[in-house]
């Protein structure tokens, strides 16, 4: 039994559409042969849909009534140009024009109601944002059906119990899992192959709610959960996870398996083939992940495992930088020895809700360094300053300020923390690039070597990083490290 998450790009267009039957049907034939059969797809809304949705919503809290107008007749222009070229028999094309009329009368109620009030809250945007979703996935079901699928639409609002923070929901596993399994299990069956909104969930008491921008993926691994998946796969337009981000470095490589802890990390520092999440509810159940490409089914792709095989410990697998980034630096002579500066430092980031995603210390304790996204930098500061205004005062702190237009780059492989010459070689590619590194931090993480760079130099940093470890190279063949 397999789960098959398809992002925007795989149902982007027509063409797109028609690639990923093929796929379904080709796995669909697969998975017949299996002990536990069963195919259960998830989609994401179209390419572009939920940014069109979220900008429509927010003009409307401004006043902007013309503009929700013509989103709702290029949505449904957008839907029906896949609908008319997939799906010829008329009943299923009614059938669907009913569910996309429905859905966008919906979206002009909500945006009509914005419009009046004059405010967007974080509830109100979760309905409307997930309406891409709740178009995307009854169409995906039609063309499959036209396509000779046994498919069927399934709303993951009556699959996925969620908390009540709205915007970027946690769900209720064990209330999930029961819906999940009471709805799924008998489809698969029967041989239906359900499609389901990525995405979206609902509060208890039936309130929409999301699961956050790019939920899609933690939406298909949290459903693999519930039903126990054998492999709970990941279809986007790359052909995995790479070593670099290829607009940057050129010659990066597509990596055969990583572990969940490794693709995390990258996850986490800004690669964007995963959702940080969605390695949650697998590791849970250690159910393995793959990253496939939809235009390119039959290379292999990445694997995501509880444990990767390695051929040594300590090599660097992947690099990945997240830009727009700010330091902070709280430094004073008089910090030394001083109990709580730090929980202090810290509460005063949490009260601004800040995300902190990178701290370095010194050893003489005159200084806590650590990155903020650069948006977030001005608060961060405004409230450190207010913190300690009294130790500003005594000049026991000199100094609270920021450092803006840095990037944070992580190098990230298991069991790096502790291999000899690894950072020795991290800095020397950087020396020999002429690169200057602000601050580094390598803490508990096993998997991650993370470093402050100038933002401008981001492009040179990595290339110097890449190369150095010859990660254009197969494990196997590297000379080094």
């Amino acid at each position: 039994m397999i789960v098959m998450k398809f992002g925007g790009t795989s149902v982007g267009n027509v063409e797109a559409f028609q690639q990923v039957s093929h796929v379904v049907i080709r796995a669909v034939e697969q998975q017949a042969e299996t002990e536990r059969p069963g195919v259960i797809v998830v989609t994401s809304a179209m390419s572009g849909v939920t940014n069109l949705l979220i900008e429509a919503a927010q003009r409307a809290a401004q006043g902007d009534q013309n503009y929700y107008d013509e989103v709702q007749d290029s949505l449904l222009l957008k839907h029906q140009v896949v609908a008319g070229r997939l799906i010829e028999e008329g009943q299923e094309r009614a059938a669907l024009s009913r569910i996309l009329d429905e859905r966008l009368h919906q979206f002009a109620r909500l945006c009509s109601s914005i419009n009046v009030l004059g405010e967007l809250t974080d509830r109100g945007l979760d309905v409307v944002s997930g309406l891409g979703e709740r178009m995307s996935a009854p169409l995906l079901a039609a063309v499959l059906r036209a396509a000779g699928v046994k498919a069927e639409f399934v709303d993951a609002g009556d699959l996925i119990v969620t908390d009540e923070v709205f915007g970027g929901a946690a769900p209720i596993m064990h209330a999930t899992e029961k819906r999940c399994r009471e709805k799924l299990l008998p489809m698969l069956e029967e041989g239906i192959v359900p499609v389901i909104t990525g995405f979206v969930g609902e509060t208890e008491s039936g309130i929409p709610s999301t699961l956050g921008r790019g939920g899609s993926d933690f939406s298909a691994a949290i459903i693999g959960a519930c039903v126990d998946a054998d492999e709970i796969q990941i279809w986007t337009d790359v052909n995995g996870v790479l070593t670099a981000d290829p607009r940057i470095v050129p010659d990066a490589r597509s990596l055969n398996e990583l572990s969940y802890e490794e693709v995390a990390e990258l996850a986490y520092y800004g690669a964007k083939v995963l959702h940080p999440k969605t390695a949650t509810p697998a590791v849970e159940k250690k159910i393995p992940l793959r990253v496939l490409n939809t235009f390119e089914p039959d290379y292999p792709g990445t694997r995501i495992v509880e444990q990767a095989q390695s051929l040594s410990s300590g090599t660097v697998k992947a690099i990945s930088g997240i830009r727009a980034m700010n330091m902070i630096t709280v430094a004073g002579r008089g910090m030394m020895g001083v109990p709580g500066i730090a929980a202090r430092t810290f509460g005063a980031v949490a009260r601004v809700d800040a995300n902190v995603l990178m701290i370095s210390q010194s050893s003489s304790e005159q200084s806590i360094c650590f990155v903020v996204p650069a948006d977030a930098a001005a608060m961060v500061v405004g409230e450190l300053q207010a913190e300690f205004e009294k130790e500003l005062a005594r000049h026991y702190i000199d100094n609270i300020s920021g450092h803006p237009d840095v990037v944070v780059i992580a190098v990230v492989g298991a069991g790096m923390r502790g291999t000899p010459g690894l950072a020795a070689g991290i800095f020397s590619a950087l020396g020999e690039a002429r690169i200057n590194v602000i601050a580094i931090s390598q803490g508990s993480s096993e998997a991650n070597v993370s470093l402050v760079v100038e933002e401008k130099q981001i492009t040179k940093a990595l290339q110097a990083i890449h190369r150095k470890f010859e990660l254009h190279k197969p494990t196997h063949e590297r000379v080094k490290g």
